[in-house]
């Protein structure tokens, strides 16, 4: 569990606040820090500081404060690199470009006459229409209060982005700065014997929309009944929660992820914080392409079913694809996830339309033998030992696991779990050799059999953990399975 730190210039930018426990001057935290005092070990906690000097100017006493806090090894909001972003407007403006779209929108209406302001508080304002844009703003540059300005030139554009002090809010932006920061980090404010103080602190990503989530709100449950157990506070986030990423101990993501997402975003914001993390930027990369996965399984010799990769402007190797591979074959996308963008073609006609249009979005497509099974087999594997075993078995009439083509939408097959110890060998051990070419996290292995020998499929980094499915030998075990994992990597990290 972090603890938190409120650093301020005087001690008067604090009047108007309730006490808090932790609060700092800047000199108290620059001159006087010893990181091997008692009242600063605890229980070997992390620390998180937040910087509320009056300004981070270069070689002001906000500027060390944030630089030292880095070099402590502390978690510190606003980082050198924001502090260093939002010194010259060249560097905002290039990390800004992508928010063009959103302001637009937001500001749709406003007088074109007139410069319009936005106050920011730990990500939040009190203008809806702007909140997206003051969140994406926030994830952008993490400080405490950032004051925004836009100007109309032919469209709207952010003119300048500067951070604020305490010692410059009006009455009311004190009640605005209050409730933000009790949103931000609730910490500061409740008092310990409020509630439990857990070891550590795991964030569960999720998003309750989701129509195909890895793992249901069951499931999600468990985690955190097995959390609890394990003295670990377990915390279900979103999207909207990024800047509060450095609050935990580790993050656990169970949303389906991509490398054009915010769950990739995440995976390495949590790294680079120093979080444990599950997914892990590295394994979202390699799972979550397919092209890469065959340079894999092509290289160290691992069953697969025959693949050939096809170029967008190399009509030859789709000619020389076909040749090789017969219909009915498959064509993958190198992204997709959940059997999408996976289509079976049994015609020429048929692939040159296909091919076509995937080809306006992706310079490279995968085709693939086909050969059909009942059931697919799907080995979760945790740390390089396997963890759960099921076999999933294809949507009634459909060839796949999946059928998104269904009219009342997304559709899964029935399933079967069993004990590690009645998979047969050959299926365990290709899924091992697979996993270990990708790293030591959480993946399901999905494989065929064929005349007595295992096809790899593909490996996912987010397998699915539903109650009643994957847990259904385990039971309860599986998630202290994983939450005793958690412990282990967070505690190897000390």
């Amino acid at each position: 569990m972090a603890k938190i730190i409120v650093i301020v210039e005087k001690l008067k930018d604090w009047n108007s606040y309730y006490p808090a426990e932790k609060l700092l001057t800047a000199d108290e935290y620059l001159i006087n820090w010893d990181d091997n005092a008692p009242e600063n070990q605890g229980d070997k906690e992390r620390i998180k500081i937040i910087n509320l000097c009056r300004n981070y100017k270069y070689q002001s006493a906000g500027y060390y404060c944030s630089l030292l806090a880095e070099g402590r090894g502390h978690s510190v909001i606003p980082s050198i690199k924001a502090v260093n972003d939002l010194s010259k407007q060249f560097f905002y403006n290039l990390e800004t470009e992508d928010l063009d779209q959103t302001i637009q929108k937001a500001l749709k209406g406003q007088n074109h006459q007139e410069t319009f302001p936005l106050k920011i508080f730990f990500g939040k304002t009190d203008q809806e229409a702007l909140q997206d844009v003051a969140r994406q703003i926030f994830d952008l540059f993490a400080a405490p209060i950032l004051l925004i300005e836009f100007k109309w030139d032919q469209k709207w554009e952010i003119s300048s982005i500067k951070t604020g002090g305490l010692n410059g809010l009006s009455t009311t932006d004190e009640d605005r700065f209050a409730s933000a920061l009790d949103n931000y980090s609730a910490k500061i404010w409740r008092k310990p014997k409020a509630k439990k103080k857990y070891r550590y602190d795991l964030a569960i990503l999720h998003n309750p929309n989701e129509e195909m989530p890895p793992s249901d709100k069951k499931a999600l449950n468990s985690f955190i009944k097995a959390g609890k157990e394990n003295d670990v506070l377990v915390e279900l986030i979103e999207k909207r929660d990024y800047s509060r990423i450095a609050e935990y101990d580790a993050l656990f993501i169970r949303e389906t992820t991509a490398l054009n997402h915010h769950t990739y975003k995440f995976a390495k914001k949590a790294q680079s914080e120093g979080l444990v993390v599950i997914d892990d930027p590295m394994s979202i990369l390699r799972c979550t392409n397919k092209i890469f996965m065959d340079n894999i399984l092509k290289s160290n010799r691992i069953n697969a079913p025959k693949t050939i990769v096809v170029m967008k402007d190399n009509p030859q190797h789709l000619k020389e694809a076909v040749e090789e591979i017969s219909f009915p074959m498959i064509i993958k996308i190198p992204d997709g996830a959940f059997s999408k963008g996976v289509y079976k073609i049994e015609s020429y006609e048929r692939l040159m339309t296909v091919t076509e249009e995937l080809f306006k979005k992706t310079a490279l497509l995968l085709i693939q033998e086909y050969f059909y099974t009942d059931f697919d087999w799907r080995i979760g594997i945790l740390n390089d030992r396997p963890i759960f075993a099921c076999k999933y078995y294809m949507t009634k009439g459909h060839w796949q696991i999946y059928n998104h083509n269904n009219a009342k939408g997304a559709q899964d097959g029935d399933s079967e779990t069993f004990p590690i110890s009645k998979v047969p060998k050959h299926v365990l051990s290709t899924a091992l050799k697979m996993s270990g070419h990708i790293g030591d996290s959480l993946y399901g292995v999905d494989l065929k059999e064929k005349n007595g020998k295992a096809y790899i499929i593909e490996i996912n980094d987010n397998p699915n953990i539903d109650a009643g499915i994957e847990d259904a030998i385990l039971g309860e075990e599986l998630y202290h399975h994983i939450i005793h994992d958690f412990v282990r990597r967070i505690e190897a990290k000390r």
